[in-house]
């Protein structure tokens, strides 16, 4: 039985436009906010949260742009793609303590015209990136690795992308909507061996938002009440040298969350995963705890992922290797998704039925270097 939920889900909001030509990134920012206090019967003046990161110019300069006037808790933590599924369980400990009631958490990007909200390089970048150490190389020396030791295929890794694609099928957002084999992936020529072109997420524009609130404002509002009952956070780095390639920061987050939530991976009916290169997702399954070490490339083949008739129903919007993937802040879309399945309103061909329990894992950075994670478990209250 799960606990009580320290805080819930109330509002979702993901961006339709997947290239936004003209739009500045304050209309889109507006554009969003608006969208997410339309799905949840809220106004501006009832936030009293507010949950950002890297955002242009300052967060004050945002908040001033949305209207944010009676705001009294801040966060603009910055942990790359697991940084909104962290923003869950920040919201909901201001809830608790009393901070907030009502907090928003939104982000945007417009990445495909160059405007990319990231921080600057670490001071590791010029002694690595000289080496061929780019963020592509970095997943793709994971993936060698899992290979090497379990026999995984790029024929396993493509089976994640054959399911991405179905599920984008169903997406009239998805910005590659095209249901994709598995021999059509395996031709596609390399990026950085062995991940090929369709291993790697798109880049899109967009963005997305949630508001995490009370109790009492949860019931007020008349939606399906989808509580957050577990997290996990940790961050995995070289070691001095010594990198561990087949281990991610999921094997902490992961157990972490399913005991606070008092669950185990066998209780989850649907799983959002980041998804920036189809190793992301092999590896974050196995230390999430779905499947042993090494097992993974068995795991996900045969429709495994697929909804809703595979074992583990997995980001059935598409995820960020055919639908959306704005500004690399996965996290996002990765909750928004969770939500509308534990609300019964994914796509009819997709819903899983009968969704009670829900696993948001955001990953940040990179798994092969230094990274975040974050795992959180949503339930649906009857």
């Amino acid at each position: 039985m799960t606990p009580r939920p320290s805080a819930y889900i109330a509002g979702i909001y993901e961006h339709p436009e997947r290239s936004i030509e003209t739009a500045s990134l304050a209309t889109v920012y507006v554009d969003i906010v608006a969208g997410v206090l339309a799905d949840a019967g809220l106004t501006i003046d009832q936030v009293d949260g507010f949950h950002t990161s890297l955002t242009p110019g300052s967060m004050v300069s945002l908040a001033d742009t949305l209207g944010l006037r009676n705001a009294k808790h801040f966060d603009g933590t910055d942990l790359g793609g697991a940084t909104y599924v962290s923003s869950i369980a920040t919201a909901a400990r201001a809830i608790q303590a009393g901070d907030a009631s009502i907090v928003l958490v939104v982000m945007a990007g417009l990445p495909r015209r160059g405007m990319f909200n990231r921080a600057a390089p670490g001071p590791h970048a010029v002694y690595e990136q000289a080496h061929g150490s780019t963020l592509v190389a970095q997943y793709a020396l994971a993936a060698q690795r899992h290979m090497a030791l379990y026999g995984t295929t790029r024929a396993d890794l493509a089976h994640i992308k054959v399911a991405s694609s179905y599920h984008a099928s169903f997406n009239p957002h998805a910005m590659l909507p095209q249901r994709v084999t598995l021999e059509e992936v395996l031709e596609q020529p390399p990026i950085a061996e062995p991940l090929h072109r369709m291993d790697c997420c798109v880049v899109s524009d967009g963005g997305g938002a949630f508001l995490v609130v009370n109790e009492d404002v949860a019931r007020s509002l008349g939606k399906p009440l989808v509580g957050v009952v577990g997290h996990g956070e940790t961050t995995r780095n070289w070691s001095n040298g010594r990198p561990d390639l087949m281990l991610t920061g999921a094997a902490e987050t992961g157990p972490r969350a399913f005991a606070e939530a008092g669950i185990t991976p066998a209780d989850v009916d649907y799983a959002s995963i980041y998804d920036s290169f189809t190793v992301t997702v092999l590896l974050t399954l196995e230390d999430l705890g779905f499947c042993a070490k090494g097992e993974g490339g068995r795991f996900v083949r045969d429709g495994a992922l697929q909804s809703p008739t595979g074992v583990l129903p997995l980001n059935t919007d598409g995820g960020g290797l055919s639908n959306n993937h704005p500004d690399m802040r996965g996290g996002m879309i990765r909750t928004i998704e969770a939500v509308r399945q534990l609300r019964g309103e994914a796509h009819p061909e997709l819903q899983v039925p009968s969704c009670e329990i829900a696993v948001v894992h955001g990953s940040g950075f990179s798994l092969g270097s230094r990274a975040m994670s974050a795992t959180s478990v949503l339930v649906r209250e009857s």
